[in-house]
């Protein structure tokens, strides 16, 4: 038994399994932001993290949220979401340059 398989093998009982990098990110099922817009859908969480850091830098809050936990390669049904009122600058600053 190699060293990989000892670690895995710790992990499992500590009760840790596979996580994609940034799930401490993505809120899921949490109720806070329900009543936030969506500006996007993405099936995978590497994304919906860069264009939350793109408008976070733009100076709008966004949120990456979950109705269910994403699968060990941060796959998922994932929504990036604005505060109300913020949707028409975020859509702005996602959509295509002209």
């Amino acid at each position: 038994m190699g060293i990989r398989d000892r670690l895995n093998r710790v992990g499992r009982a500590l009760g840790a399994g596979p996580h994609a990098d940034g799930a401490a990110e993505l809120h899921v099922s949490d109720p806070r932001f329900d009543d936030w817009e969506v500006v996007r859908d993405f099936a995978e969480l590497e994304s919906a993290r860069a264009w939350r850091q793109h408008l976070g830098e733009h100076g709008i809050e966004a949120v990456i949220t979950a109705d269910w936990p994403l699968d060990e390669f941060g796959r998922g049904d994932i929504a990036l979401r604005v505060q109300p009122g913020d949707w028409s600058e975020a859509e702005e600053l996602l959509g295509e340059p002209d």
